[in-house]
């Protein structure tokens, strides 16, 4: 029996780079074969709870990047807008000073000539 147990193959724990990298800086070394005992798989978990908790702050800060490039284009459309909006307004403001000249001048030119009567037929 020893020997059939000898065969049987022994699982090895899989550690990614950065797995590997914030467990020497903790200065920890785990054993190459599972199973691992209670501490070091508080120490595992520690360590991939960091990774996975660096990913989502990488994740927030790229989606705020994201919504902030956002913003920053619709302004500067909201802003070029707002530019066309102003000379067109300049545009209408002098049309209609013009229209209001033309009209002055027309009434005055209205009221200076002498009433004219007509005669109105009904039929």
């Amino acid at each position: 029996h020893p020997q059939s147990l000898q065969s049987i193959p022994v699982p090895q724990l899989r550690l990614t780079e950065e797995e590997k990298r914030l467990l020497a800086q903790e200065g920890v070394t785990l054993p190459e074969d599972l199973p691992l005992t209670q501490a070091e798989e508080r120490l595992l978990k520690k360590v991939r709870r960091k990774i996975r908790n660096k990913q989502s702050a990488q994740d927030s800060r790229r989606r705020k990047k994201e919504y902030l490039d956002g913003l920053e284009s619709r302004a500067a459309a909201c802003s070029a807008l707002n530019q066309e909006l102003r000379k067109k307004v300049q545009e209408l403001e002098r049309s209609n000073g013009s229209l209001l000249r033309q009209l002055q001048a027309l009434i005055k030119e209205t009221s200076t000539k002498p009433a004219q009567t007509g005669t109105c037929v009904l039929v």
